[in-house]
């Protein structure tokens, strides 16, 4: 039954994602037919290419394969990188409410490259690796230190854990404004990054996310079945012979890692951790050998649909894609608070 499911919502998510990335990719000052772009990539691909007649002008392909496409291919990772980390988020602590944006895990991450940028220490240590490497670490410990903070009797209430979240996100935040404020050279690029952008981003960065994310979701999937024992409480998950501490340390530090690796390359972009899992969540129901595979897909659909509404609303100004994702995800956010009051006074009656 589950696997039927999967692979109808899988089918249905595979065609919309391709029918977003052929879409994103045609929209730019300079225009390219549809059917050009999917030749164009069709004769890229091995054993395709010899059944295709170029017919297309090498700007076309020049603007469709070293412009456009890394920048979509990206975005598309970014995405689903983040709404599989906020699944996983939610997963272990139960709480619809967790993303690795609200419990501060992002900005945590963030300070570490933005430390990184100011001393131009980006590729000092280990090459590429050494901003996702960073930011990890800097996101495991805000996640430490947060869940510390949040902890009453072995458990862990919504409201501390979203409050110890806003504390160290607030806290972080301001340790990078001070960062900006006090940098030359680099502020812009810390400026920017802070506020997330797919700009000027390379295959390089491709290469950078793309094991991140799939050895972390396959992990995380393959944690699903837990993920769901979990849903019925700990000490029912326990009984059932599963490991819950040790379960619960190794999704979340695959969630942090994932979302560092995220922010390493795109900067901070809130609430797509959060937004994603919930709505697949309300269409799925709550089996996490759904919700995972699935988040990927919508978290890459909606932030190609994010990044195009950054570039274009307001061409040729690009907006920042922090601020287009929080213009969607803060409405949804206060919408989940109001539920959950909602639901707490039914329960009192």
């Amino acid at each position: 039954m589950t696997r039927g499911r999967l692979a109808g919502y899988g089918a249905a998510g595979l065609v919309l994602l391709a029918v977003t990335l052929l879409f994103c990719i045609g929209i730019g000052s300079v225009y390219v037919p549809a059917g050009d772009i999917a030749a164009i990539l069709l004769h890229r691909l091995p054993g395709l290419g010899r059944l295709i007649t170029p017919d297309w002008s090498t700007a076309a392909e020049q603007i469709v394969v070293q412009v456009r496409l890394p920048r979509v291919l990206l975005g598309m990772l970014v995405g689903a990188s983040l709404a599989v980390a906020g699944a996983g988020f939610q997963g272990v602590l139960r709480n619809p409410l967790a993303d690795p944006f609200t419990l501060g895990v992002s900005s945590g991450s963030a300070i570490g490259a933005a430390v990184l940028i100011f001393f131009g220490w980006q590729f000092s240590l280990l090459g590429i690796f050494t901003l996702p490497i960073i930011a990890f670490v800097t996101g495991a410990v805000t996640l430490w230190i947060v869940i510390w903070l949040a902890r009453e009797n072995g458990k862990l209430p919504i409201e501390s854990l979203v409050l110890s979240g806003v504390v160290m996100q607030s806290f972080l935040g301001a340790v990078v404004s001070f960062l900006t404020a006090m940098s030359k050279k680099t502020i812009n690029e810390i400026y920017y990054w802070t506020m997330g952008s797919l700009s000027l981003r390379g295959w390089s960065y491709t290469a950078i996310l793309l094991p991140y994310l799939l050895l972390g979701a396959l992990f995380l999937w393959s944690r699903a079945k837990h993920l769901n024992l979990l849903t019925l409480g700990e000490r029912q998950a326990s009984h059932s012979g599963m490991a819950v501490e040790r379960t619960k340390l190794a999704v979340l530090l695959v969630a942090t890692l994932m979302t560092a690796a995220a922010v390493s390359v795109s900067g901070v972009i809130g609430f797509v951790g959060l937004v994603v899992p919930h709505m697949i969540r309300l269409i799925t129901g709550p089996d996490y050998r759904l919700i995972i595979p699935l988040s990927a897909l919508g978290g890459g659909i909606f932030m190609m649909w994010s990044d195009l509404a950054a570039r274009s609303l307001l061409a040729p100004t690009e907006i920042p894609l922090g601020i287009v994702t929080a213009f969607v995800g803060a409405p949804f956010f206060g919408y989940l608070l109001y539920r959950k009051k909602k639901q707490r006074e039914e329960e009192l009656r």
